[in-house]
């Protein structure tokens, strides 16, 4: 279990690395890297994706595994659910707030700890639901401040505030798949899914709205790639080999990520109610994983599959 929470940790950094990288894009003012082309949404899925793909369909080879893997249908699903779930999500980068982004994407842990309730019927106690309402509300907490700082939400945002919750949604979706996937599958196998998919549709999409990267622009791309190439391993890794309810909830922290970043990178200041924030977010993931600890005193264990 030790092992999962580590790998769903560093899997949070890397998606963030990747969150902060996609919100420069998007980004026509204030930039933090002057002169940043704005790129359209498809295209930076387009460039994710393509880099994905590489990296995995070179690893499917070197180790002669099957490309489309076993189960097809599920890994269809995570494929499909994924690649929407994204999409949508960094719509919501370019047109809101990244703490409103970022708080309405970490609705997916808790869409993914209900699903995985009902689809596998792990057990949930009551204090773990409370664990990640109160973890949850820490997120809102430092959502709160940055609105209350000068960020503004316009009737128009309504629409993208819908669509990120649906993004969170089959993120939970995409999310159990995979632990459906973990006794058939190579965490590879599960990981090319996604590019593999979204590849040709960003592709045909991309020839009719695409801008032609420069400079330094080309490095920040090939970085969206990689990070996200290690944040879903990470991620497939640690949905292999420990309980959903348990360890999901652990992403709630790449909230602190985003707030210590706004405070070094971009001068921003800590107030009290983020501090607060910060703590209830902290507070919900131990004792939500001392409460599993002492449910299951020898440890929740995945199943054991090869390394990929």
């Amino acid at each position: 279990m030790i092992r999962s929470i580590l790998y769903i940790i560093l899997s949070g950094i890397a998606f963030f690395c990747v969150n902060f990288i996609v919100k420069l894009f998007g980004e026509t003012d204030h930039q933090l890297i002057k002169g940043l082309q704005h790129y359209p949404t498809h295209e930076l899925v387009f460039f994710r994706s393509l880099i994905s793909f590489s990296i995995s369909f070179a690893i499917i080879k070197y180790r002669r595994l099957p490309v489309l893997g076993n189960n097809r249908k599920w890994l269809f699903l995570r494929g499909t659910s994924g690649m929407i779930a994204l999409t949508l999500f960094f719509f919501t980068l370019h047109h809101l707030p990244l703490a409103i982004a970022s708080t309405l994407q970490y609705l997916s842990p808790i869409f993914t700890v209900l699903i995985a309730g009902y689809l596998f019927k792990e057990s949930i106690s009551r204090w773990q639901y409370y664990c990640s309402v109160l973890a949850f509300s820490g997120v809102v907490l430092i959502g709160v401040n940055d609105i209350s700082g000068g960020v503004h939400i316009s009737s128009s945002d309504l629409i993208w505030i819908g669509l990120g919750i649906i993004s969170s949604f089959l993120s939970g979706i995409a999310y159990n798949a995979i632990v459906k996937l973990r006794t058939t599958e190579e965490p590879i196998n599960i990981v090319i899914y996604f590019p593999m998919l979204a590849l040709p549709l960003t592709g045909i999409w991309c020839l009719f709205d695409f801008t032609v990267p420069r400079g330094i622009e080309w490095l920040l791309l090939l970085l969206i790639g990689i990070f996200t190439q290690i944040a879903q391993v990470l991620l497939t890794r640690a949905l292999m080999f420990g309980k959903t309810t348990t360890i999901v909830p652990f992403q709630y922290l790449g909230a602190i990520y985003a707030l210590i970043t706004g405070w070094f990178i971009f001068n921003e200041q800590l107030e009290w109610i983020s501090l607060l924030g910060m703590v209830l977010i902290i507070g919900g993931v131990i004792v939500n994983a001392l409460i599993r600890k002492q449910v299951n005193p020898s440890g929740d264990k995945g199943v054991n599959v090869s390394n990929g």
